[in-house]
């Protein structure tokens, strides 16, 4: 099952077109030889001026770590002239994990789900927004300081039916689901 996986995720990403052989190139070195649990892909373009620039995020679960692999392509710079791609992979350990986020947009009338938000906390990111203080009375015109929320962020994937299609939305609650169980052992 799990050779069936990475065979899978190998054609999804040869599938999207994007740079195939560097993105599982990153992918194979990430993984160690340690087989595939479960995997979801994002292939996204973004805007940047005049330009379209692609990405692809792949997240790979396996039996002992979560790999984050990111590929990104450039238009040269002052490091390198010429276009470029670039391949980040961070491994994370099952047990390093914090939390498992997941949200679901649904269409109330319908009760169709739209998209859906993983985000995974290991404790590298931490966000804080603060606000100034405020009491009760409208009135009041002292300085009480500051409040806020400390809140790990550490990666976040978003996915669309619109954008990316139901079955990737269905792929990320899958690999949500795996990674929760994964992390409850």
């Amino acid at each position: 099952m799990m050779q069936d996986l990475r065979t899978e995720l190998n054609g999804d990403v040869s599938r999207s077109g994007y740079y195939p052989e560097i993105v599982s190139q990153g992918i194979d070195d990430a993984l160690a030889g340690e087989p595939v649990r479960d995997f979801v892909l994002q292939h996204e373009p973004t805007f940047d001026g005049d330009q379209i620039r692609r990405h692809m995020t792949v997240l790979v679960l396996t039996p002992t770590r979560v790999l984050l692999v990111h590929t990104d392509e450039h238009p040269g710079d002052d490091l390198l002239p010429k276009p470029y791609t670039s391949t980040t992979a961070e491994a994370v350990g099952i047990g390093q994990v914090r939390s498992v986020v997941v949200t679901r947009m649904v269409e109330a009338a319908s009760a169709t789900l739209e998209e859906a938000v993983l985000t995974i906390s290991w404790g590298a990111v931490q966000r804080l927004e603060l606000e100034p203080a405020r009491c009760s009375d409208p009135d009041c015109e002292a300085d009480h300081g500051y409040s806020g929320t400390l809140t790990g962020d550490d990666f976040s994937l978003r996915l669309s039916a619109t954008a990316d299609g139901g079955a990737a939305v269905e792929r990320l609650l899958s690999f949500a689901r795996t990674l929760s169980g994964a992390t409850a052992l």
